[in-house]
């Protein structure tokens, strides 16, 4: 039976309270094992030696390979984007320059494998393909939107179709991951300065 068949042999009692304080090393964890090993590599036990976590801890929490990587993503991207904190310098441009991550080679390399595990995922099981694109994008996209809300709302941009162009550089970086290429802050600003202010300026 796989990862992903399985499911958890020890359920928590009834009334044990879940220590959430295991969940972020159980993510982080499994985000380096999914960099190092790919998805297919990567298995639920690989993941609990390297939190030093039970097997079982992971499974109440997660029941499935996929589920976990989701949860990885997901939290990978929140954490990135923080919706509630975004910069409002004034600029559109400097908003999105600002927002931009500033990632080490090995951190590069998480976020690549992050995406390609997403990739998998929906490709394994449909049901998952929606909740797959949310978790590694859904964060940037709606990002992109507010920030194109707003410069557009104070005249900075003609009203524009701002849902349409808001996920532009999330997708692309999609294509890159497909195609296993860094996803460099010099690509994003090609696309900043190339296509997104020049749409944005064009309008409806």
């Amino acid at each position: 039976m796989s990862d992903d068949e399985v499911q958890d042999e020890h359920p928590a009692r009834v009334g044990r309270k879940r220590d959430h304080t295991r969940d972020a090393p159980i993510l982080d964890a499994t985000l380096a094992v999914l960099a190092e090993a790919g998805y297919e590599g990567m298995t639920i036990d690989l993941v609990a030696a390297r939190a030093g976590a039970a097997r079982a801890t992971v499974y109440r929490r997660w029941a499935s390979k996929a589920d976990l990587v989701l949860a990885a993503a997901t939290r990978l991207s929140e954490t990135d984007v923080g919706l509630d904190r975004l910069p409002d310098t004034g600029s559109y441009r400097d908003d999105v320059i600002a927002l931009f991550v500033q990632d080490t080679a090995d951190d590069q390399q998480v976020r690549l494998q992050a995406m390609i595990g997403l990739l998998m995922v929906a490709r394994i099981d449909k049901r998952l393909a929606d909740a797959a694109t949310r978790a590694g994008i859904g964060p940037w996209i709606e990002a992109n939107r507010i920030l194109m809300r707003r410069a557009v709302d104070r005249g900075e941009f003609p009203p524009a179709d701002i849902d349409t162009l808001a996920e532009v550089i999330p997708m692309m970086c999609i294509s890159r991951a497909v195609q296993q290429e860094p996803i460099t802050r010099e690509f994003s600003l090609a696309l900043l300065d190339g296509v997104i202010i020049p749409a944005l300026r064009a309008g409806r």
